[in-house]
């Protein structure tokens, strides 16, 4: 019994938490009209196991018309499911490729604004290299002292310039520090971003080898959504269905040792080779017909399904035999 509870209490968790996906992805692709479609699929939702749970219990005596629709309609339900879970993973992933993109972008352009103001100080040290060289080229021309003056004046000449540029080094040296101050918190949120698809990037690289690119990255994850819409909603109504067989199970388990129901059966014939013990049957226990030559057998033990069959089976004249013979 408490197998069976169990086995029910789990599938209306995992049908609720389907059901809770699948509106919120349903919501996610009518997104005009959010509040209906919640309203709509979630009435679906219940209704569904209701109707396998319906189904199930009266297969046997349901109409098939009755019993095809439900089925039918529970097959169709469960794909509508399935697609609204795999309509909020997707979107799932696809927000966070989207944070990952802004993040990648805003880190491109920073690099980029890095890389030229570095190119710039580059600049300005070749310009300084040249001025330099400029002297030295002065100095060994020179044989005498007034070699030494013209590269001393040279350089004096070359002081406002090499002023100039030695200052915009600095200005360059300082934005490349805020650009990369800006860079850092980027940076680590594209690192926590990678360590939250570091296993989609094994599961890809495990699938289509260590050479991986987004694309690939893309049809890992599809891959992985379509296994669990395959076994999300369809595992919730198979433990719907199975919990009531478990329920059934034990009610007949508990009738069996209860010996079942039991009845007195009305005949007018005793096999001889069955010996039961008979008795007369008085005036007062006659069913109605006073030319009826029936005899009792002793109470045979009856299940509740063989009972309602013997109802129906005896029943005459818009009245049970049975509820007379009862009643007497």
């Amino acid at each position: 019994m408490l197998f069976a509870l169990i086995t029910l209490l789990s599938a209306i968790s995992l049908s609720a938490i389907a059901a809770y996906y699948s509106v919120i992805g349903l919501m996610a692709i009518f997104a005009a009209s959010p509040i209906p479609i919640a309203i709509m699929g979630g009435a679906l939702e219940f209704s569904k196991l209701i109707a396998a749970s319906w189904a199930y219990k009266n297969w046997k005596v349901a109409p098939k018309f009755l019993k095809y629709y439900f089925t039918v309609a529970v097959m169709i339900l469960m794909f509508i499911t399935s697609l609204g879970i795999f309509g909020y993973l997707s979107k799932a992933h696809n927000d966070q490729s989207l944070v990952s993109g802004d993040v990648s972008a805003k880190i491109e352009m920073i690099d980029e604004k890095i890389k030229v103001e570095k190119d710039n100080i580059d600049v300005n040290r070749k310009t300084l290299k040249q001025m330099d060289e400029a002297v030295d080229q002065v100095m060994v021309r020179s044989t005498n002292e007034k070699g030494a003056e013209k590269a001393a004046s040279l350089r004096k000449a070359q002081q406002v310039e090499r002023g100039r540029l030695l200052k915009e080094i600095e200005t360059y040296n300082k934005r490349v520090a805020t650009l990369n101050e800006e860079r850092a918190p980027i940076a680590a949120e594209i690192r926590k971003v990678e360590a939250e698809v570091g296993p989609i990037k094994y599961i890809a690289a495990l699938i289509y080898g260590d050479s991986i690119d987004s694309s690939l990255l893309d049809k890992s994850v599809r891959f992985v959504i379509i296994l669990l819409v395959l076994v999300f909603d369809p595992m919730a109504v198979l433990l719907v269905i199975a919990g009531n067989f478990s329920l059934r199970q034990i009610a007949k388990e508990k009738e069996e040792k209860s010996g079942g129901y039991q009845v007195d059966i009305p005949t007018n014939e005793v096999e001889p080779k069955q010996k039961r013990r008979q008795r007369k049957r008085t005036p007062d226990q006659s069913i109605g017909d006073e030319n009826l030559n029936a005899t009792l057998i002793e109470p045979i033990p009856m299940t509740k399904e063989e009972l309602e069959d013997f109802k129906r089976k005896y029943t005459r004249d818009g009245r049970s035999k049975f509820a007379e013979f009862a009643e007497r």
